[in-house]
């Protein structure tokens, strides 16, 4: 029987799973919270070095993945993302892929293949500028099986249709169809380009993504990159407490 996820809590869940003897599963590096002896722990270069890099430096992922073995048995498996928030499992297969922004991976079960994905010149450069997407690459999460993502805040899911495009801040973004297209939108007030700047300086959104066809994208409640921001300005400097 191959491995399932379920989720455990509804603050700040952990995600678990049980493997039988032989199972295999894998996780962002510092996910495994605890897990019975039976099983082994791990690190691996997941795709190889250059993969390992890529996802590091392009895509805000650890080099190395865990790698959780049921080797000498039976045993459960519990594990937790690095911010918190919620978890939700996602089904891979059948038509079914995803594609994950960047530091939203947790955890996939052994017949899920995690691969970088290239997007155009434009993405890349506005896209850097928030949290969802970074640089030219993004994970992609193909095969069969179970893979895990993870937001800051609370999740929520939207559906596109061809009726109705959706438009999402990027720093908002965790995961969605990859059968979806998606484009920049910056003109959201409708008005001229000079309009639309100050738009878009008044209303704190910068850059968002306009997503068309059909599916689901995921969405979480806070924005890491704004969140860190706010608390650079409210905490206290470290180097004036020292004066």
């Amino acid at each position: 029987m191959p491995v399932v996820f379920t989720v455990e809590g509804n603050v700040d869940p952990l995600l678990h799973a049980h493997l039988d003897r032989g199972d295999t599963l894998f996780c962002e590096s510092g996910a495994m919270v605890a897990m019975d002896e039976r099983l082994s722990l791990s690190g691996k270069a997941r795709g190889g070095v250059f993969s390992s890099i890529g996802r590091k430096l392009l895509n805000d992922e650890s080099f190395f993945q865990q790698k959780i073995e049921a080797k000498l048995g039976e045993g459960n498996v519990l594990l937790s993302p690095d911010l918190p928030g919620a978890v939700r499992i996602l089904d891979v297969g059948h038509g079914q892929q995803y594609t994950i922004a960047d530091g939203c991976y947790l955890a996939n079960t052994e017949g899920v293949e995690l691969s970088l994905g290239t997007q155009g010149i434009g993405k890349a450069m506005f896209a850097s500028t928030g949290s969802g997407l970074k640089g030219f690459f993004t994970m992609k999460a193909e095969g069969f099986g179970q893979v895990a993502v993870s937001g800051f805040g609370a999740l929520a899911e939207i559906e596109v249709t061809e009726d109705n495009p959706v438009i999402i801040d990027n720093g908002h973004l965790v995961a969605w169809d990859s059968t979806l297209k998606y484009e920049l939108a910056m003109n959201l007030a409708h008005k001229g380009f000079m309009g639309t700047m100050v738009e878009s300086v008044t209303s704190g959104t910068i850059v968002v993504l306009k997503f068309t066809g059909r599916g689901k994208v995921i969405v979480c409640t806070r924005n890491r990159v704004d969140f860190v921001k706010w608390l650079d300005k409210t905490l206290p400097d470290p180097g004036n407490s020292r004066k």
